[in-house]
């Protein structure tokens, strides 16, 4: 049976950019588990996936556009840095907030001196294709309860659609961590 909207997904993945680097992997750990068409994930993948069934192995290629989007030079923004007050800043550092609408936001800090901080908004896979090896461990209909909730019963998910590994294992408040992937 081929992976549906509001059916639970789990896979094992290998995630990695155009010069073959991996980026991210869960093929030695717990499946990623998802439900179809509550854009839990990226959307190219997401459509790649939709043709998939149970024990299926393939090689896919996002394009940047329907993974994190385009890089985008007006996301980059130099703001006071009074925001960032007391916080020990480091070129390269990943900060999260919240956003004007309450939702997620990561940043990346470009550089910094005592009177500005430049941040970058953009996902740091944007502009990137990207290029995974799927496996599909577990396809079945989603509970009403997984229907209800948006997530998969016993499975940790962050907002970003992807396992706790991701976050590195960090605490959430809200109960969000990487923000919208």
């Amino acid at each position: 049976m081929a992976a549906a909207a509001n059916q639970v997904v789990s896979m094992f993945y290998e995630l990695k950019d155009i010069d073959g680097n991996l980026l991210d992997s869960n093929m030695n750990s717990a499946p990623l588990s998802f439900i179809m068409g509550k854009n839990q994930i990226i959307p190219g993948l997401e459509s790649k996936i939709a043709n998939m069934s149970q024990g299926d192995i393939s090689h896919v290629e996002v394009k940047a556009a329907d993974a994190y989007g385009e890089y985008n030079d007006s996301s980059v923004q130099t703001l006071p840095s009074e925001q960032f007050a007391g916080i020990k800043l480091s070129n390269g550092m990943t900060l999260y907030g919240q956003g004007e609408d309450g939702s997620p936001v990561q940043v990346i800090v470009k550089e910094f001196n005592e009177n500005e901080v430049t941040v970058d908004f953009n996902h740091p896979l944007a502009g990137q294709d990207l290029y995974f090896k799927i496996e599909i461990a577990e396809v079945r209909d989603a509970s009403e309860d997984e229907l209800k909730s948006g997530y998969v019963s016993g499975a940790h998910q962050c907002s970003c659609g992807l396992d706790d590994d991701c976050c590195g294992g960090h605490d959430h408040e809200d109960g969000d961590c990487c923000g919208s992937h």
